[in-house]
């Protein structure tokens, strides 16, 4: 087998990878250049086949191996994206595939891998668990194991990305790459530094799972106690040991952002761009006020786009509240007709709407003194928010902003 992550791996791995992805050509937003001071394109790999770039590294990988191994079966572990990749590179090569998912796997999720095409085994109530049993089938069996990302062939084919940016804007300066377990940053960063080694290649990875930054520190992979984070597909313990030179080597810098972020995202892609991109992908647009602003060309790579519908709306629901677009004020108000009008009037005065209202009796001992109005409303956002609670003021009432239940 020919050397991996080298300019002629990239272009080889670059046309077999054309045999099933979809052109996720660059889209130019004028809303985030604004927002941020430079010139932003964005990479929607949320809109490729399987609805992640995965599928160009699982493709890449089982089109290296043999007739005897194809004719054997290739296995994997995964709970998302890798999985789906998996399964309809096998089914496009004509090859069995086997994919071991926690039990813990959204239905959602399992149910679109046998879609595919995969066999699904549900073993164990984590990854470690579902991979730990995978490499044990596939020694029983005799199966190909295909690595989620420590493997430099797969980084080849998921650096295919960087070779298609680099042909679309040839005058790149930078390009954001979400890191998890480092078999996407590192084939990106590779090709680029390769290409022209003026570019710069920064990793984003999620504050509560920063497993390159810890690796980085210490000069070697290091596995975290823990990961705390929404952006699930990114939630890795371990950076690759094979993947992680090169990630010393050619990354530029690494961006930990907070989850709060990722919520405002979410919405700003939805809203502006029409986009439903998934926590993981979302990395690389937060990371976007965390650049200078230059008036630079920077590329964000929107790795993928899966999300269950009831992920979304919880997201959308925390995003709302988050920009003031929905918050919940609590009054005190004496127990008398007309009161409850005197409130809506209020509001309404100020354009606002109210989706939820609370009545409670039993707040204080004398009903007849006070008793408790809790009021969510929508707004257009901070400012229309405060101008609401100062008419309420303004009204006689003590609006207090209290935590938004929906």
């Amino acid at each position: 087998m020919a050397d991996m992550l080298t300019l002629e791996a990239f272009e080889e791995a670059s046309a077999k990878v054309k045999e099933v992805t979809q052109e996720t050509k660059l889209v130019e937003s004028p809303s985030l250049s604004a927002q941020c001071g430079n010139r932003v394109w964005l990479k929607p790999e949320n809109m490729q086949r399987t609805g992640a770039y995965k599928l160009r590294g699982a493709y890449y990988k089982i089109s290296k191996l043999s007739q005897e191994e194809l004719d054997r079966g290739v296995i994997t572990a995964s709970a998302g994206n890798h999985a789906q990749g998996v399964a309809y590179a096998a089914s496009h090569a004509g090859a069995r595939s086997v994919v071991v998912m926690p039990t813990t796997t959204p239905l959602i999720k399992v149910e679109r891998t046998k879609g595919y095409g995969a066999e699904v085994v549900l073993f164990g109530d984590v990854f470690d668990e579902a991979q730990a049993h995978a490499i044990e089938l596939a020694e029983r069996e005799g199966l190909t194991y295909i690595p989620p990302f420590n493997d430099e062939t797969i980084a080849t084919g998921q650096g295919t990305i960087a070779m298609e940016i680099i042909q679309e804007l040839p005058l790149v300066d930078t390009i954001l790459v979400p890191v998890g377990g480092g078999g996407l940053s590192c084939g990106v960063s590779t090709f680029a530094k390769l290409y022209n080694p003026k570019i710069r290649v920064i990793g984003v990875e999620p504050e509560g799972a920063p497993s390159l930054t810890r690796a980085l520190e210490a000069g070697r992979t290091v596995k975290l106690d823990h990961a705390n984070t929404i952006a699930d597909g990114t939630a890795v313990l371990e950076v690759g040991d094979k993947v992680f030179p090169y990630l010393q080597k050619n990354l530029d810098d690494v961006i930990r952002i907070p989850d709060e972020e990722l919520i405002g995202c979410f919405l700003d892609m939805v809203e502006n761009h029409k986009m439903i991109v998934e926590n993981s992908g979302l990395l690389t647009v937060a990371a976007l006020k965390h650049l200078p602003a230059e008036n630079k060309r920077v590329v964000s790579i929107l790795s993928g786009g899966n999300m269950d519908v009831i992920t979304m709306a919880s997201v959308v629901q925390h995003g709302l509240i988050q920009r003031g677009r929905i918050f919940t004020v609590s009054t005190m108000l004496p127990d008398r007709p007309g009161m409850l009008l005197k409130v809506a009037s209020a509001i309404a005065e100020q354009n606002g709407n109210v989706i939820k209202l609370d009545h409670n009796q039993f707040v204080t001992t004398n009903r007849n003194a006070a008793v408790e109005l809790r009021v969510t409303i929508e707004a257009y956002g901070e400012e229309h928010k405060q101008q609401i609670v100062e008419a309420l003021a303004a009204a006689g009432f003590t609006p207090q902003i209290v935590q938004t239940q929906l």
